[in-house]
C-alpha cells in the first residue's frame, strides 16, 4: 500500500510537471505497464484529481483544474514542514500569498494531532525574522513565469533596470532561481541574442505569452552556480576576488543574504567572489565578516582599504604609521 500511495504522488508530480503526457511514455519514466498507468490515473481521479485522458495513436494524460484540492497524506516532519512553512508565506517575499497561507494554515493546524501543533508552535515562538528578507514579488506574476519556463512558452515584459531606465523585453524563459534575497529568472533575450538575469521584481506586471519555442541547452549544467555567478559580480560596477582566511562553510554563513560566490581552498581557507556598485559597500561587508582577508582585484579596492585604515587609525587617536 505504501508502494502504490508513493507511485501514485509520482504520477501526479510528473502530471504537474509537463501539460500532456504519451502513456508509453508515462509508464516508462514509471518504471511499470501502460495498464498500471491507467489504474493509477483511476485512483487518482476517485482522490478527485481532474485526469483527462486521450485514446488511440498519440492519446495520453493530461492534468486539468480542479475545483477543490483533495488532501494527501503526510508523515509527521512533512506536516511540521508544511506549517511552518504557511506561517513563512503569511509574511514571506511572494505577494499576494499571505491570506492564502493564513487559510491554508487554519484548516491544517485543526487537523494536526497535539504533538505536532506544540512543535509548530515552539519553532514559531522561537523564531525571530530579521529585517526584511527583500522586496516582494507578485504571486501571479511568479505563477506565469513559472508555466511559461515550463511549457516553453515565448514572454513579453517591461522592465526596469538597476539604474531607473525601462526596457521591453522579449525571452525564451528557461528557470526561476530564489536566493535567500530575491527571485531571478534565467531567460535567453532573443533581441540582444544572448543569455540574461532578470530581478522578477522588476519585472513589469503586464506579461505577455507568445508561442512556443524549442528549448536550447542551458548555458550550465548547474543552473543556481550560473545565476550565483551572475548576480554577486557581473551585474556590479566593481567585482572582487578576495581570499579568506576562514573555513568556505563560516564564510558561507556569515555571507548568507549577501550576494556572492564562494569556493573552498585548503581546510582554513577560501576565495570569494562578489561585487558591489560601489568600492565603500565591497569594504564594508568584507570587514563585517570578521575574517582575515587578501584583496586580489580589483585595485581600486585595495587602495580604497588602505585609504580607510589610515582614516579610521585617526579616529582612534592612532597614527596610521607609527614610528
Amino acid at each position: 500500500m505504501v508502494q502504490t500511495s508513493a507511485r501514485l504522488l509520482r504520477v501526479l508530480s510528473l502530471l504537474q510537471s509537463r501539460r500532456f503526457w504519451a502513456g508509453g511514455d508515462l509508464a516508462a519514466e514509471l518504471g511499470v505497464t501502460e495498464r498500471s498507468v491507467r489504474r493509477d490515473v483511476d485512483r487518482l481521479r476517485t482522490l478527485g484529481y481532474p485526469v483527462h485522458a486521450a485514446a488511440g495513436v498519440g492519446g495520453g494524460y493530461q492534468l486539468g483544474a480542479g475545483k477543490e484540492l483533495p488532501p494527501l497524506p503526510l508523515e509527521d516532519d512533512e506536516a511540521v514542514a508544511v506549517a511552518v512553512g504557511l506561517r513563512i508565506a503569511a509574511t514571506g517575499p511572494v505577494k499576494g500569498l499571505e491570506e492564502a497561507a493564513v487559510r491554508a494554515l487554519g484548516k491544517l493546524e485543526q487537523v494536526l494531532p497535539k504533538r505536532l501543533r506544540r512543535r509548530v508552535n515552539a519553532l514559531q515562538a522561537v523564531s525571530v525574522r530579521l529585517g526584511d528578507a527583500g522586496p516582494t514579488v507578485n504571486a501571479e506574476t511568479l505563477a506565469v513565469i513559472a508555466n511559461a519556463c515550463r511549457d516553453c512558452e515565448l514572454l513579453r515584459f517591461g522592465y526596469g533596470a538597476r539604474d531607473g531606465s525601462a526596457s521591453v523585453r522579449s525571452i525564451e524563459p528557461y528557470r526561476l532561481v530564489h536566493t535567500s534575497y530575491r527571485w531571478y529568472l534565467l531567460a535567453y533575450d532573443l533581441e540582444r541574442e544572448g543569455w540574461r538575469t532578470f530581478r522578477v521584481d522588476r519585472i513589469g506586471p503586464e506579461l505577455k505569452t507568445g508561442r512556443s519555442f524549442k528549448a536550447r541547452p542551458l548555458p550550465s549544467e548547474d543552473v543556481a552556480a550560473y545565476v550565483s555567478q551572475a548576480v554577486s559580480t557581473d551585474a556590479y560596477r566593481f567585482r572582487a576576488r578576495v581570499t579568506v582566511h576562514a573555513p568556505a562553510r563560516v564564510v558561507s554563513e556569515q555571507l548568507s543574504g549577501v550576494a556572492a560566490r564562494v569556493e573552498a581552498l585548503e581546510e582554513e581557507r577560501c576565495i570569494i567572489h562578489t561585487g558591489g556598485d560601489s568600492l565603500e559597500a565591497l569594504a564594508f561587508h568584507l570587514g563585517w565578516m570578521g575574517f582575515e582577508f587578501t584583496v586580489h582585484e580589483p585595485k581600486e579596492l585595495a587602495e580604497h582599504l588602505r585609504r580607510l585604515s589610515e582614516r579610521l587609525a585617526r579616529a582612534a587617536g592612532k597614527p596610521a604609521h607609527p614610528t
